[in-house]
């Protein structure tokens, strides 16, 4: 038999979550981001529950010709745009729209041999300072841009550094909303954080990644609790393993965690080369056969420990949720010191993945 570690991916959680989505930003379409192999849910696992969505957007151009093979032929937005001006051929042949973000790639496309002319979003750097024009720099850009015949329709694009947090969006809104006075172009700035909690940032598209499938922006599932979000990913595993320690013994590679008295323990087909977290502490939220209970010492690359102090009937074979329906990724990964974002999208190619309406 294989090893009992699968990742079900919920169909009907990210259709859902599409629909949570609409409800937030009703007057903007929707790019569904599908980026890192869509947060680790897979391309090809997802795309037709997001099929609903105005179009999907992604960094490599890799996965945008898989989904146009897929058959999707709506809108496909490149978030870093192009890397190479020899790139241009496939958004030429796949009809993709680009961001740009830089002066090369806005020459690339004025001297590029192209079929039809490009859509292109103008991504201004309001303050995260990665990618982006200066600010002062907007309209000079914008009227470069306008001159330019292999370029058809032009965006306005942004993104936010702190939507999550209480800073919020107010200084970088401010930045935009200067260079861009007087250039009429439609925006898209919104990313999952900024469509949940900043409804001014929605424009003509808003740009929706985590919580498309199930995970909150900020990090903390209560913030997103009551939005009607669902996850879309349940990791499971189950027990292979039962080990009864005395007081004094020791769990796992360096000995970190040590019995304090009798104790029975579980050991689960589940490690850091599946995805799960090495970093994860003793303590972190697991559920075995529908208790919740916690992890023991360090995480190996193939098992981890689980206490069946709070589950004694548990056997060999009982099922593990690693995180899922029940237990929101985010608490695993607070627990973690991390973000769900890196647990989804760490999830190994080793491990089996099943999909469920």
């Amino acid at each position: 038999m294989p090893r009992p570690i699968t990742a079900t991916i919920h169909l009907g959680a990210i259709e859902n979550n599409l629909q949570v989505v609409r409800r937030f930003a009703p007057g903007a379409k929707v790019w569904a981001v599908v980026k890192a192999n869509a947060y680790g849910h897979g391309i090809n696992h997802v795309w037709r529950s997001m099929a609903q969505t105005d179009g999907f957007a992604m960094l490599d151009l890799a996965e945008a010709v898989l989904l146009r093979e897929l058959g999707w032929q709506g809108p496909i937005l490149l978030l870093e745009g192009f890397f190479q001006p020899q790139d241009l051929a496939l958004l030429d042949r796949y009809r993709l729209t680009t961001a740009v973000h830089s002066d090369w790639q806005l020459a690339a496309i004025a001297d590029a041999t192209l079929s039809a002319p490009l859509n292109v979003y103008l991504k201004v750097n309001s303050g995260m300072n990665r990618l982006g024009f200066a600010p002062e720099r907007l309209r000079e850009v914008w009227q470069r841009a306008q001159a330019v015949a292999n370029i058809a329709e032009l965006t306005l694009m942004s993104h936010f550094a702190t939507a999550d947090g209480p800073e919020g969006v107010t200084q970088q809104m401010a930045t935009i909303e200067t260079a861009a006075t007087d250039i009429p172009l439609p925006r898209c700035l919104a990313n999952s954080a900024a469509t949940l909690w900043h409804p001014s940032t929605h424009g003509r598209w808003v740009r929706p990644g985590i919580i498309l499938y199930g995970a909150s922006p900020s990090g903390c599932w209560n913030d997103v609790a009551a939005t009607g979000l669902q996850p879309a990913m349940t990791l499971s595993s189950e027990i292979i393993g039962i080990q009864q320690l005395k007081s004094g013994d020791r769990v796992g590679y360096g000995g970190r965690y040590s019995a304090a008295g009798a104790q029975r323990i579980g050991v689960v087909a589940c490690g850091y080369a599946d995805g799960y977290p090495r970093h994860a502490p003793t303590g972190t939220p697991v559920w075995v056969d529908g208790v919740l209970t916690r992890t023991l010492g360090t995480v190996s690359m193939d098992m981890l420990a689980v206490d069946l102090t709070p589950c004694p009937q548990v056997e060999l074979g009982a099922e593990v949720e690693l995180w899922g329906k029940r237990l929101p990724v985010d608490e695993v990964a607070t627990a973690a010191g991390t973000l769900g974002y890196e647990l989804l999208s760490a999830l190994a190619a080793r491990v089996p993945v099943v999909t469920e309406a």
